[in-house]
């Protein structure tokens, strides 16, 4: 393992199997500081698929068309159409997100998510609870702080927000599964009185490039925006793929689209790429590949 010295932050390397179950002293080379070394911990491991999304609805037309969209986007998606099949196959496919009507036949969404957040093996599993009906005075609190979902979203706003929820989730899955995982370096403690007994446990001291989040924003909202015009026209936009006329067959949807894409992404954003046409390209070689 790689340990770096809190004072010179020079690198170590330590073979693990010299240190003790107590722990073990070390003279840094660099700066002669002593440091006392401990085993870390094992860090718990996640039964978690992170690329695959439990979707359970009553209605079979917005259990495909939800499919369908996730998998454009990358996931696997498992579904079911009622409480029980979506209890099963939560605890047989460990998927990290399930999109849970609330009102499931059976057994309700918001009730699985509740057991299932309490269970030690799925409790890191995230939930989006869809309402059956659009009514904003059916709950007089949200949905999230009573059944101890992720996030929430009203049936008719599916098409036009489920992506960037999705994908909220699926970035703090992925960050959550980083920590978890991150135990190649750290940082002992200097055998100094003012830090007797003390460990510090920190990972790369280099810092990792990030992309933009402006330029993640606008990828995002041009996908939501091609995702939009598949959940209403899918069999029409199908169609379109498999001739190869899709803009032709879109082009006012696409005009419009472009419309609110330009309006909600700032003019430097835009000049860096044209993430919007990015987007379709990638929307149509997804869908001819499901096609073919």
């Amino acid at each position: 393992m790689v340990v770096i010295c809190p004072k010179c932050r020079a690198r170590l390397k330590v073979e693990e199997t010299k240190l003790a179950s107590g722990g073990a002293k070390f003279r840094c080379p660099k700066c002669s500081t002593v440091l006392m070394l401990r085993k870390p911990a094992a860090p718990a491991k996640s039964n978690l698929d992170e690329k695959k999304i439990l979707v359970a609805h009553s209605n079979p037309d917005t259990v495909r068309k939800i499919a369908s969209v996730l998998s454009d986007s990358g996931y696997n998606t498992v579904t079911a159409p009622d409480g029980v099949d979506m209890m099963v196959k939560a605890l047989k496919e460990y998927p990290f997100l399930s999109i849970a009507e609330m009102a499931l036949p059976k057994i309700c969404g918001s009730e699985i998510c509740k057991k299932l957040k309490m269970r030690a093996d799925t409790q890191g599993m995230k939930f989006i609870l869809v309402s059956s009906i659009h009514d904003k005075t059916e709950y007089r609190e949200e949905p999230v702080l009573l059944y101890r979902a992720d996030d929430y979203i009203e049936d008719n706003n599916l098409s036009t927000q489920l992506i960037d929820k999705v994908e909220r989730l699926s970035e703090r899955s992925g960050r959550q599964k980083a920590e978890e995982n991150q135990s190649g370096e750290y940082q002992p403690a200097v055998r100094q009185p003012q830090m007797e007994g003390e460990t510090l446990i920190k990972g790369n001291a280099q810092t990792s490039s990030v992309p933009d989040e402006r330029v993640e924003k606008a990828k995002r909202l041009a996908r939501t925006v091609i995702n939009d015009i598949y959940i209403y026209s899918s069999a029409k936009l199908d169609e379109a793929v498999r001739n190869n006329n899709f803009y032709a067959v879109f082009a006012s949807e696409l005009k419009e689209g472009k419309k609110l894409y330009d309006h909600r992404v700032p003019e430097e954003v835009r000049l860096i790429a044209d993430f919007y046409k990015e987007a379709i390209e990638n929307f149509i070689s997804a869908r001819k590949k499901a096609l073919s």
